[in-house]
């Protein structure tokens, strides 16, 4: 049962991955959000529907299943849509909703034209209403990343310590210590790749140099002071890295000069000829299949090209950090390590985990509006809007989210440094409890 859930979260995960950016690719701004909108709210309603659902209703279990097998056919129904109503190069001389529903009696009608035409009070009050969400979204997206980040980090750190303290701890200590220095050595790699990015100023590099010496100085006074460890600074160490990498790159590969390939004889003799006439015949055969599939392959490849590493290493590290913290926060709770294979749920008695296990069941529309917040940010990024480097003028529009990456690097930082000071030394009440076994 549980592969059957795993496999369809991927091919979820797939689809929500390749299908957003491409309609925001091929039909510009407002066909994404409204292409992002609508998934939104048909998991939305979905999840709605499977948390009202008793367990004795026969009808609406129906129901919910049938949702569940018909979603592989309404994300490319609604992608269809959106491409079709809302593209750039679509028929303007209509509104949307008389291009949808083929209303006749609604044209050359001022009124309606002002209510449902292009840009109208309809457009504004969804599309334009999640354009906005989302805009004011990114600081919560972003400081939301950070705070489940420090749990995340403070978690590993107690965990490693429980290991340490347990038989044959130096064994363990010694894995530790070298999975710390590997850490650290990759972190000192990627800021060396920084220093090389060519579009960073020098008030960029102060703030650069000034995060590094706060993150060392807190590294090393949480392990000079024994409050915390090795594996707690790394990854701290490791975050602070991370932050700024992502704000001054895309993951893409340095531009490098194309070389023309020196020919060289072929080192193996030519196939037989039975072979090579094996072989022509396949490709022929491939050459004639239906113009559907080869469609359906270029589409899928404009879809992988368009997503750029930066928005799927993001969307990876947040959904990781939130999903980690949805089950560290029962451990704090609980105080025990068991805790951490138990989701939140609605029937927990705090208020804390009810309210996880609410956001648990409405998780699908959460991600799409996290992905498309961010992919939000890089389009802004790519299409000039800003200039490269100068991160306080990326508040103009849906790119702000440079200026919140250093703001919750700021707030990240100021917080681990507010519980080394209030913490004691060897201190396992520090946000994660004592890890007890029994």
């Amino acid at each position: 049962m549980w592969i059957t859930r795993v496999f369809s979260s991927t091919l979820f995960l797939a689809a929500i991955v390749f299908t957003i950016p491409l309609a925001f690719d091929i039909g510009g701004r407002t066909c994404g959000l409204a292409f992002s909108l609508s998934l939104a709210s048909y998991y939305f309603f979905y999840s709605a529907l499977r948390l009202a659902t008793p367990d004795g209703s026969r009808f609406r279990y129906s129901l919910v299943t049938f949702i569940a097998w018909t979603q592989w056919l309404m994300i490319p129904t609604l992608l269809i849509w959106s491409l079709n109503k809302f593209s750039v190069d679509s028929d303007n001389s209509s509104g949307w909703v008389e291009r949808t529903f083929g209303g006749k009696s609604a044209q050359d009608t001022s009124l309606q034209e002002l209510i449902f035409g292009r840009g109208g009070l309809a457009e504004a009050a969804t599309v334009g209403v999640w354009d906005k969400l989302l805009r004011w979204s990114t600081p919560v997206f972003q400081l939301g990343e950070g705070f489940c980040s420090l749990l995340v980090i403070q978690a590993a750190g107690q965990i490693t310590r429980w290991l340490v303290n347990r038989e044959r701890g130096d064994t363990w200590m010694i894995g530790l210590l070298l999975f710390s220095a590997s850490v650290i050595a990759n972190s000192v790699y990627f800021l060396w790749r920084i220093t090389k990015f060519p579009e960073i100023s020098n008030g960029d590099a102060m703030l650069i140099g000034g995060a590094i010496a706060c993150s060392v100085f807190l590294c090393s006074w949480g392990i000079g002071s024994g409050r915390g460890n090795p594996v707690e600074s790394s990854l701290l160490f490791a975050y602070v890295t991370l932050c700024i990498y992502q704000i001054f790159t895309d993951y893409q590969p340095s531009g490098a000069v194309e070389v023309a390939p020196v020919p060289s004889p072929p080192a193996l003799p030519p196939l037989p000829p039975i072979l090579m006439a094996s072989y022509t015949t396949l490709i022929h055969a491939l050459s004639t299949l239906p113009t559907m599939i080869h469609s359906g392959f270029n589409l899928m490849v404009g879809a992988i090209m368009t997503v750029t590493p930066s928005v799927i290493i993001s969307l990876a590290y947040r959904v990781f950090v939130m999903y980690a913290s949805a089950r560290i926060i029962p451990a704090i709770r609980d105080s025990g390590v068991r805790a951490l294979s138990q989701a939140p749920s609605l029937e927990d008695n705090d208020e804390a985990g009810q309210f996880l296990g609410f956001l648990s069941w409405f998780s699908p529309s959460i991600l799409i509006a996290v992905y498309t917040s961010l992919l939000m940010q890089h389009f802004a990024s790519t299409n000039g809007d800003t200039p490269p480097g100068d991160w306080w003028r990326t508040q103009d529009g849906a790119a702000g989210g440079n200026f919140w990456r250093w703001i919750n690097l700021a707030v990240t930082m100021v917080i681990y440094a507010i519980e080394l000071k209030i913490s004691k030394e060897d201190d396992d009440t520090r946000l994660m409890g004592h890890w007890k076994t029994d």
